[in-house]
């Protein structure tokens, strides 16, 4: 690794791609799947699983830890017949979705620009989403100003 801190890009190319997958919605990822045409005989690791993690928190994000509650998670680890391997953690209980985004993950280290390219319809919706969002805040912007009394 690098001295920097910095994860090499084709560590930070997987974390986009996974990144994509959990945002997606299942049909976005059902349709990404039969764009690649992904693998029949994929191999579950370890069956999906859903199970309950503990959300942490920082007050002002630096201050002390402390315990937000809980949320559901799911998971899954798959293997592809080419020997490469998925994993995909999702918030709530679809264990359907987080198996088809970690097969997702596993072709995409046998074929990255593939599945950059299948997931590319996931990356504009959610750019749109965010843009959106941007503007609907933007039109409720209030600029505070202090007007100086002139009492000095």
């Amino acid at each position: 690794m690098p001295s920097t801190g910095e994860n090499p890009p084709e560590i930070v190319a997987r974390q986009a791609v996974m990144k994509l997958c959990a945002l997606a919605r299942a049909e976005e990822l059902d349709a990404a799947l039969a764009r690649l045409e992904a693998p029949r005989d994929v191999r579950d690791l370890r069956r999906p699983e859903t199970g309950l993690v503990m959300l942490r928190g920082r007050i002002g994000g630096d201050g002390r830890a402390f315990k937000a509650g809980e949320a559901t998670v799911t998971r899954a680890a798959v293997r592809l017949p080419g020997g490469e391997t998925g994993f995909a953690y999702h918030l709530g209980r679809d264990a359907d979705r987080a198996r088809k985004a970690a097969v997702l993950d596993a072709l995409f280290q046998a074929r990255p620009d593939a599945v950059e390219g299948a997931l590319a319809p996931v990356a504009e919706r959610i750019a749109a989403e965010r843009e959106r969002e941007a503007r609907r805040v933007a039109a409720t912007k209030v600029d505070f100003f202090t007007m100086v009394r002139g009492e000095d």
